[in-house]
């Protein structure tokens, strides 16, 4: 593996940085995914109950015993709520909290992506400097040519343009599986805020 990896050139260098990064990020975001993950997906159930009950309090512990992304974004809006009372400083709560979760979780998402576009170039790089020096060692032969003289060349161009698609169509791959991910709690996010909105809408109309 050490000997193909010297064939393909500089560019290898890297194509290698490009990989160790892409495990990097994989590491760290798979750890931060599991840590926010919500175990319990119908809490907002219970969640509803308790503030229909005028239990806002008990609510607001429940949410906060619970992890994950979208039980933070709802604690922050029943906070509000017992603090102020008021639909609007629920939702001003909720979409400051939703954006910085989803900051969080979108954070170091981009590296992927860009390592996925980058690496396929440095190997189509590291292809066409290869194919050059071929072809030099055509000219400097004169045309006379064995393949073994254009071996070193070849090796080259192949070489990279391998190891750079190994490292890209992982790191796209994961790339989309995480904005799949995001887009899924995103989801989540918004219909739970829909709910608490609705039973404090709800509750308030009723106390008037």
């Amino acid at each position: 593996m050490i000997s193909i990896i010297l064939k393909g050139g500089i560019l290898m260098i890297p194509i290698l940085l490009c990989s160790l990064a892409v495990a990097t990020i994989l590491i760290e975001r798979i750890y931060y995914f599991i840590k926010s993950s919500t175990k319990n997906n119908g809490f907002m159930e219970d969640i509803v109950a308790e503030i229909k009950g005028k239990n806002e309090k008990e609510a607001l512990q429940k949410t906060k015993a619970l992890k994950g992304v979208v039980p933070r974004v709802i604690a922050a809006g029943i906070k509000e709520y017992i603090n102020h009372k008021a639909e609007h400083y629920i939702e001003k709560a909720i979409v400051r909290t939703g954006t910085h979760e989803l900051f969080l979780l979108e954070r170091n998402l981009r590296g992927l992506n860009v390592i996925a576009n980058v690496a396929p170039l440095l190997g189509l790089l590291g292809t066409v400097l290869g194919m050059i020096k071929a072809f030099m060692q055509i000219e400097v032969l004169g045309g006379s040519v064995d393949p073994s003289s254009l071996a070193g060349g070849i090796w080259e161009a192949m070489t990279t343009t391998a190891a750079g698609l190994t490292v890209a169509i992982p790191a796209l791959l994961f790339y989309n599986y995480f904005m799949g991910r995001i887009n899924r709690i995103e989801a989540e996010m918004k219909s739970a805020s829909v709910d608490l909105i609705d039973v404090v809408r709800e509750r308030e109309k009723n106390a008037v």
